[in-house]
Formats: C-alpha cells, structure tokens, sequence
C-alpha cells in the first residue's frame, strides 16, 4: 500500500501532524509511506517504521518546489495521499483515496484535532516520535546516565515570544533548588541554531557540574532523541516544546504572543503558562513590526504565575510534590 503524506516544513506543525502517520502505521499495517516536507523536519521521521522515504522540500521561487515534489511522485500510483498543505500535487497525482486540509477543516481547534478533521477519524491520535538507532546512540552520548535532567528551551523562532532569560534562570533555580521539582538535577539547555545567545546566558547560570550543552548542537530528530531522555521540560512555544510532548517528556509550554487554542502543548503530561494579555493585545502598539522587533513581549508573565501552573499541574508519581503542595502528585 503506497500512501504519500505531505506536512508542514515547520517543525512544530510537523511534530503535530505525527499522530495520523501513527494511526496509519498501527491500522493499515502494509502501508510504505513516502513523506513530503521541508529540511528541518526531515529528521524527526528517521526511525519511523513503515517508512519508504523522505523527501525534501527546498522552497523555490514561483512555487517551483511544488513541481519537484510533483516530478518524483506522479509516476506511482497512490492507495492513499494525505495533504496537509492543501497542495496543488495531491490533486494532480493518482491516488485511490485523498484527505486534504481544505477550506471546510474547523481552524478554530487544535491543530492535532484539525489533524485528525482532515481523515474525518473519530477520534483524535497524539503525536509521537519514533527514535532511530544512530540518534538513540548520539543522545546517550549527549546525555549520559546519571540523575534526572530537567530540560530547557529558552529559545523561539521570534524574539517576541521568548520569556525573558533572566526568568528562566529564576524558575531553573526554583524547580531544581532545595525542596524543588528535582532537586539538583542536571540541567540541559536547547536552542537551534542562530539562537545562541540567550540560550548561553540561561546555560551560564547553571553551575558547572551540572550543564549539559545541547544549544545548537544536532538536528531536530536526534535532539527529539536527547530531551525523550530528560524527565521534565519548560519551555517557549517551539517545535522542541511539541517534541518534547510527542516524546512523552512532562511538558510546560510558556505562551505569549502566540495562540495557545492551536498550539499548546498536546497530552495529559502537558501544561501551559501564558501572558494575561492575547496576541492581538499584546501586539497592538504603535510601530508594530513583527520584523523588526526587538525585544520580548512576554513580560507580563511572571516567574510567580509560572510557579502557580508547576503546583497544579498533576505530574507522575515519581517526582516530588512541590514545596507548599501537600497533595501527592498523580500519574
């Protein structure tokens, strides 16, 4: 059964769209499946099983990467075509079956729910990783046996949308200080390339003996493979914090000028801390240029509101209860 699934060149939108490939890999067990995305994503589905192949999408003027995609595909015949980029290909290819992200898809809803729309599923399936050897072995070497780790992703893709530093390393101090989360814990710090800088000043404040440099260091899929090794995350709204939750990893995602109703963190094991103000209020000032600016717009989210989601947020068993907390944490 040839099935050819298009997704998203961003990595959170891609991570997002896993839980139909799991769906199709656990219901149609005959199935070899062709993906289509962009580069940075491309990692994240090394270790998939059912996997035929990976193709790259490298954007093009005109729209022409659409016409390289459609050159290596319309020569087979498809049993079934998901697009979620509502494409021009899925249409001008064979195929037997085709479930396409239209017009008529509930934008409203999450995206994992919008996911799940688009193949009209009864139910919505999560998102999940599917780790290769090669990066389970390289994750191992970058984050070695000893203690928990609390991971970290002080980054985004947009300045806006970062909290600021110097309140991660006041929520690292609290989660990992005497009476905290994980007392002592080692702490890993994630950024992407081109992200360094704030990311380092967060890494810097951990003591010595208890960093762990994951900031720019390897590709989507084998950091994907580091933080499922990790046994808590807090993090900006990023394709490493919907990583983090498809891996099963305890997630706290931290939300600005961003849209929470599409993009919070998905699963029972996730929670979000966001600005009191929505994205729309948050941008409307004078001069507004999501180009040029320059600074974060997540100041109203303090340290203490951030501290108030941690002592709600029902967390497995094998963590401490926070300092205030007397309820036992559920699994």
């Amino acid at each position: 059964m040839n099935v050819l699934f298009i997704t998203s060149s961003r990595l959170g939108d891609a991570v997002l769209s896993t839980g139909l490939l799991d769906y199709m890999i656990r219901t149609m067990p005959q199935a070899r499946i062709t993906i289509a995305c962009g580069g940075l994503p491309s990692s994240l589905f090394e270790g998939m099983p059912a996997l035929e192949r990976v193709i790259i999408l490298k954007k093009r003027k005109f729209h022409g990467h659409w016409f390289d995609l459609w050159k290596q595909v319309a020569g087979i015949k498809w049993d079934i075509v998901v697009d979620l980029r509502d494409s021009l290909v899925s249409r001008l290819v064979f195929a037997k079956k085709r479930f396409i992200f239209s017009r008529h898809i509930d934008r409203s809803r999450h995206k994992v729910e919008q996911a799940a729309e688009v193949m009209g599923l009864d139910y919505v399936p999560a998102p999940r990783l599917w780790i290769s050897e090669a990066q389970r072995h390289q994750a191992a070497v970058f984050i070695p046996e000893g203690g928990l780790v609390l991971a970290v992703g002080p980054t985004a893709n947009w300045i806006g949308k970062t909290w600021p530093a110097a309140r991660f390393i006041e929520i690292i101090e609290f989660i990992t200080g005497k009476g905290g989360l994980l007392p002592d814990a080692r702490v890993a710090v994630f950024a992407a390339p081109g992200e360094e800088e704030d990311a380092r000043k967060v890494l810097e404040s951990v003591p010595e003996t208890r960093r762990i440099d994951m900031i720019a260091k390897t590709d989507p899929g084998t950091a994907a493979a580091a933080l499922s090794r990790c046994a808590f995350y807090i993090g900006n709204d990023s394709g490493l914090m919907h990583c983090a939750a498809a891996a099963g990893v305890p997630t706290v995602g931290l939300f600005g000028p961003s849209f929470p109703h599409l993009y919070r963190p998905w699963g029972d094991h996730t929670v979000y801390a966001g600005t009191p103000e929505t994205f729309d209020e948050l941008t409307d000032f004078e001069n507004y240029n999501p180009k040029t600016l320059d600074r974060s717009l997540m100041t109203t989210l303090t340290t203490e509101d951030v501290i108030a989601v941690l002592r709600d947020f029902k967390i497995p068993a094998f963590f401490k209860s926070l300092p205030g907390d007397e309820r036992e944490a559920k699994s």
